[in-house]
């Protein structure tokens, strides 16, 4: 049996001073003159206010704390050593729910909700309608340790279902995720259905064999090529020459920020809120800093390469997730925006659709309320009778 080692996070402080002393002398390159700086790119005014916090204000010994306050572990999987948070709170070792972060987010990412997902009592919840919770971090991302090559979304969802059902021995669980998460628990929900009872996405992954079959399914894809026009560049770079991106990013703190940075404001709802008012900088940080110190930012960007080698979205003929699929839909998600039921209902077995009245991409980070009412309540229908 693969054994499980406690893991706390341990920034050395001659590490963390390197990097923000990178960060203090960066050599600014120059900006365009524009009133929207942001559609060229990271915007520089924004930027180097987020430096000047990042060497000045931020605090990554409270940070590093807050990155210890939940129970975390290393398992050895296959050639992996996976890095996860587990809660066992008041389900006791009942009702396990996976969830799995995305690119450029990270297991931190679930950090507003995870105490009122395992322990609602405390929030004026039930204990009855608490979860476990398994919160790995992807391989090649943050504390899991690298692979040799690229590595893609199904075989992720090979290592995380035996994370599951071997190393912490659940017999079945329920799965959650969004962006890179929302394919692996696609890939769960079709390669390991013994084991998952249902699953939870906030972007849709996968695509039923046949392509768009009616006007609004056509008007869909029409839409989505404009905006990979628009918003699109970094993922053909990531998934076609990760490689020059690295030697670009390798060593560079301050342009992995600005990298990252851009998709943060590009694909967050700020139909009514600043970039400041959804995110605290500190919270961009430490997302950040997950990447930054673990020299993730790398192999982060090997998995749209590992996406493509493994053979994208596209379904088989025939071939259909039918483990029961909730999928909620934030309004804010601009350039994965969902397709019509039509199209997802021929690759998912559809079986609940939230309509959310605000919120993008990072749905658990912006809206953590929001967020965290839809996977209760479809957490409690899914398992209803357990």
């Amino acid at each position: 049996m693969t054994s499980i080692t406690p893991f706390e996070v341990k920034w050395d402080t001659t590490a963390v001073e390197a990097i923000l002393d990178q960060v203090r002398t960066y050599a600014w390159p120059p900006a365009p003159a524009v009133p929207d700086g942001w559609a060229y790119g990271c915007d520089a005014t924004y930027l180097k206010a987020f430096c000047d916090h990042w060497a000045g204000d931020y605090d990554w010994r409270a940070a590093m704390a807050d990155l210890n306050r939940f129970p975390q572990f290393t398992a050895r999987i296959e050639d992996f050593d996976i890095h996860f948070v587990h809660v066992v709170g008041e389900a006791g070792g009942k009702r396990p729910l996976l969830m799995t972060h995305g690119w450029p987010g990270s297991h931190f990412e679930f950090w507003q909700v995870i105490e009122p997902l395992a322990f609602p009592s405390r929030f004026g919840g039930k204990a009855e309608d608490a979860f476990d919770l398994v919160i790995p971090s992807l391989p090649g991302f943050g504390f899991s340790s690298k692979p040799a090559r690229p590595i893609g979304q199904r075989s992720t969802a090979r290592l995380f279902n035996t994370l599951m059902t071997e190393v912490l021995g659940y017999s079945s669980y329920i799965a959650q995720g969004g962006d890179w998460g929302s394919m692996v628990t696609s890939w769960l929900g079709l390669d390991h259905a013994k084991s998952v009872k249902a699953i939870h996405l906030n972007m849709v992954a996968l695509r039923a064999a046949g392509g768009p079959a009616s006007p609004d399914e056509i008007a869909w894809t029409q839409r989505q090529a404009g905006m990979m026009d628009v918003f699109g560049a970094y993922f053909r770079l990531q998934a076609s020459k990760p490689q020059s991106l690295a030697w670009l990013g390798a060593g560079n703190p301050v342009g992995q920020a600005a990298w990252i940075l851009e998709r943060f404001h590009d694909w967050s709802d700020l139909r009514v809120k600043s970039l400041d008012e959804v995110y605290s900088k500190d919270q961009l940080i430490t997302n950040l800093m997950l990447y930054v110190m673990t020299g993730s930012f790398t192999t982060g960007a090997w998995y749209y390469r590992g996406f493509l080698e493994e053979g994208g979205v596209s379904l088989k003929d025939g071939e259909r997730c039918e483990t029961p699929t909730a999928f909620a839909n934030f309004p804010g998600e601009v350039l994965y925006s969902a397709p019509p039921q039509s199209w997802v209902k021929r690759a998912y077995n559809l079986t609940r659709w939230t309509d959310m009245a605000s919120g993008g991409h990072f749905a658990a980070m912006e809206e953590p309320a929001l967020f965290l009412a839809d996977v209760q309540a479809w957490g409690n229908e899914a398992l209803a009778g357990t």
